[in-house]
């Protein structure tokens, strides 16, 4: 089914006056009428779409995390067991996904929101590599798949979180390259 532009450009302006109002608050002190007068959409069109403004932050969230996975799983399409001294820079997404969606990971790693986002972040990300981690690339050692999905989603995230204290000053590129000279270590 074909969305009516309408309808896109109506959502896309939703979401990039919830961006705006996020960098300022939380997401629980955005009202719905605050919300409509910055996208210049009347409540009666929001409440069409959305039934709270959490819905709204739920739906972006969802696109959002369907693009990470996407860009997390842009490697493996090119081999079937991926060894980190097998990665290419050039098949890396996951950084260029962050610089597409820069302004919600400039909130999300910001030291003034509440530390959920973080958590939604981090769960989102520690399944996909739990969904990749196996026995067999574990080689048979007996260890908490858990844990070390965690430890790996930590270390991507922390790479991100030092990326924005940098102010995202390295392109997607160089922190693909480095990324694959950290896995050589």
């Amino acid at each position: 089914m074909k969305t009516d532009l309408r309808v896109f450009k109506t959502k896309d302006a939703l979401r990039n006056a919830l961006m705006h109002l996020l960098e300022q608050k939380s997401l629980n002190s955005i009202s719905v009428t605050e919300l409509c007068q910055l996208a210049k959409v009347n409540r009666g069109t929001f409440y069409a779409h959305y039934g709270q403004v959490e819905n709204l932050f739920e739906e972006y969230f969802k696109t959002i995390m369907k693009d990470l996975a996407d860009s997390y799983q842009e490697p493996y399409k090119y081999v079937k067991n991926l060894l980190s001294k097998d990665v290419n820079p050039a098949t890396i997404r996951i950084f260029h996904h962050i610089e597409k969606y820069e302004t919600f990971y400039r909130i999300v790693f910001s030291r003034t929101v509440p530390l959920s986002y973080y958590y939604l972040l981090f769960d989102h990300v520690q399944s996909l590599i739990r969904d990749d981690v196996s026995e067999h690339y574990l080689n048979g050692i007996d260890i908490d798949i858990s844990m070390v999905s965690a430890y790996q989603a930590n270390a991507i995230l922390g790479l991100a979180i030092e990326w924005h204290r940098q102010d995202f000053k390295q392109s997607a590129e160089e922190m693909n390259r480095l990324l694959v000279r950290i896995l050589s270590i």
